[in-house]
């Protein structure tokens, strides 16, 4: 996991309402969770991880999906 959110998603969680940013922060891992914690990044710093580790286990799972609907077609 890296350290510190890229500019692009601090920009990104910067745009979220109040509720999205709870739920996403509902959803946070524990490992973020336990740094928000203890000070060592703010609210906004983990949402912004959040938002990128979700979306590189979204694009993860679509390449997955890809795979296994062109291996059906195969077949």
């Amino acid at each position: 996991m890296r350290k510190a959110p890229s500019d692009e998603y601090l920009e990104k969680a910067r745009l979220l309402g109040k509720e999205e940013t709870e739920r996403l922060l509902s959803r946070t891992r524990s490992k973020l969770m336990r740094r928000l914690e203890s000070e060592k990044m703010t609210a906004l710093e983990v949402v912004a991880m959040q938002l990128e580790i979700e979306d590189e286990d979204l694009n993860e799972w679509r390449a997955k999906t890809a795979d296994i609907r062109k291996k059906a077609k195969a077949k």
